[in-house]
């Protein structure tokens, strides 16, 4: 599974909160120079950042064990994604609906590419600034594609958030 999305919306936290190991996480501190190119105005207390992937995974039966892959949010780190996404069983965007268009790129790739995905709206500090209607409009996605409020802080948010993709890629095989 694949967790993607824009810059500082949650991912690294995401695949954090839910994986049963502890997660490999390529954080790197967000020099001067990134700090001028990377949009900070949202996440001001942000220092670092994630410059590879983060790897983390679930047991979702005995015979089945779900490994979660979250994507670099910016732009040019966009060369590693063929690599993540190969294999992949659904993707998870997460989108802040302060900053809609970072996850634009995201939504594209995985429509692009035909993967089941979600959109996942992070209640940060317990709110959303848009309604779900309201998001689906502005990212332009088909009433197929979930769009659900999670909390990626909070385990069971994320599991539940994590069923959607995965009731979506079944229903993809049996269809």
């Amino acid at each position: 599974m694949v967790i993607a999305g824009g810059f500082g919306v949650g991912k690294t936290t995401t695949v954090g909160s839910i994986s049963e190991i502890e997660p490999l996480t390529t954080e790197a501190a967000i020099t001067e120079v990134a700090a001028g190119v990377d949009d900070l105005g949202h996440t001001p207390r942000k220092t670092t950042t994630t410059v590879a992937m983060d790897f983390g995974c679930i047991t979702i039966d005995p015979t089945l064990k779900l490994y979660l892959f979250g994507t670099p949010g910016q732009e040019r780190f966009g060369f590693m994604w063929d690599d993540i996404v190969e294999g992949a069983v659904g993707g998870l965007v997460i989108v802040d609906t302060r900053r809609l268009d970072d996850c634009y790129a995201a939504v594209d790739y995985f429509e692009h590419k035909a993967i089941p995905f979600a959109v996942a709206v992070n209640a940060f500090d317990g709110k959303v600034e848009h309604t779900l209607e309201e998001v689906r409009w502005a990212l332009d996605v088909t009433d197929g594609v979930p769009v659900v409020v999670f909390d990626a802080r909070e385990t069971g948010s994320v599991r539940d958030a994590l069923l959607v993709v995965l009731e979506l890629a079944l229903a993809r095989t049996q269809g």
